[in-house]
């Protein structure tokens, strides 16, 4: 695979979302199974994970940690605090928000627990999972900037913050990347400031969700309905009437497959590596078979002339619908 930076971290120009193993998007699959996916993606050439404490909770950590253990100093592996996790009921299914908590001693306690389930001594990239407004950026960054001078982090970054915060975490601690949502599906930080402000001060951006929470992966269609567990039951764009009239972006990606010859998931994919060389996606998968053909987004190429048409398609289809449920809205940044 072709290598990006995410400022002076070097990972593979596709990384792999590990959430789905563990919450959101059931069916689940075995541990084992998982780790054996896993690792296929390392031989495969993939070298950036990512997971969070908060993935089923704890489990995904745990997961990823034993699968990587073996080829560790070969990988990147990004993971997350700043939710307040009292306990791991076995019925969490992911789609309501825990409370928010980074308060340094929070903080410090998180990355312990962390660096146990991922089986290592040291987390390559440490994100703060949502910003939380009772905790100062600022004495988030000068904690986190004690535990990089302590070696237990390498690197730092942000998920779903605004220009302002990412300016003052930076400013105190420099940042490596910022991650937020970013795909055909969903295109915010190209109108809120985020993603120019990223250029500007040379941070890495991770986008999840690039494929639309699977919207563009070519496997639904206007009749698609999903089980309550599953988390886009509970996203207003996917929901009712509002997908009914989405799917017509749906349409339009899978059209565009068959002109190049290739997946819609390929299109998405190769549309995001097309906009910035500091982007690196993060789609998540539980199937060899998809992150195969995720990699292969990279052979997939597009003309000045034809990305300047696809954006024009893009501005021209209205979108319905938010694309978290309320509780979830309320823990994004914008500031």
């Amino acid at each position: 695979m072709n290598i990006r930076k995410l400022k002076n971290l070097e990972v593979s120009s596709i990384g792999l979302g590990c959430m789905g193993f563990s919450q959101s998007y059931p069916p689940f699959i075995p541990k084992e199974e998982g780790i054996k996916v896993i690792r296929q993606a390392v031989d495969l050439g993939v070298t950036f994970f990512d997971t969070a404490e908060a993935y089923g909770p704890f489990k995904n950590e745990e997961l990823v940690g034993e699968a990587l253990k073996p080829v560790r100093d070969k990988v990147v592996i990004a993971t997350k605090f700043g939710y307040d996790i009292k306990s791991a009921d076995e019925s969490y299914d992911g789609n309501n928000p825990f409370g928010l908590s980074s308060k340094p001693e929070h903080i410090i306690k998180a990355v312990e627990g962390s660096l146990k389930r991922l089986q290592t001594d040291h987390i390559d990239l440490y994100y703060q999972h949502r910003v939380d407004p009772d905790t100062p950026i600022e004495v988030v960054a000068e904690t986190v900037s004690k535990l990089i001078k302590q070696g237990k982090i390498l690197h730092w970054g942000l998920s779903e913050a605004g220009v302002n915060t990412i300016k003052r975490a930076n400013a105190v601690c420099p940042l490596t990347a910022v991650q937020s949502e970013y795909s055909m599906w969903f295109r915010e930080v190209e109108n809120n400031g985020v993603l120019a402000a990223l250029e500007e001060l040379g941070i890495g951006f991770v986008p999840f969700s690039p494929l639309g929470k699977a919207a563009l992966a070519g496997k639904f269609n206007k009749d698609t309905k999903f089980d309550k567990a599953d988390i886009r039951s509970t996203i207003p764009r996917f929901s009712g009437e509002n997908w009914e009239k989405n799917v017509k972006l749906v349409d339009y990606v899978n059209e565009l497959a068959i002109k190049k010859n290739c997946t819609p998931a390929q299109i998405a994919l190769s549309w995001l590596l097309h906009q910035k060389e500091f982007i690196v996606p993060i789609p998540g998968t539980k199937k060899i078979s998809r992150i195969e053909e995720n990699i292969a987004s990279e052979n997939v190429k597009f003309t000045t002339d034809e990305l300047k048409e696809i954006r024009e398609k893009l501005d021209s289809i209205e979108l319905i619908g938010n694309r978290y449920s309320d509780a979830q809205e309320k823990l994004i940044n914008k500031d």
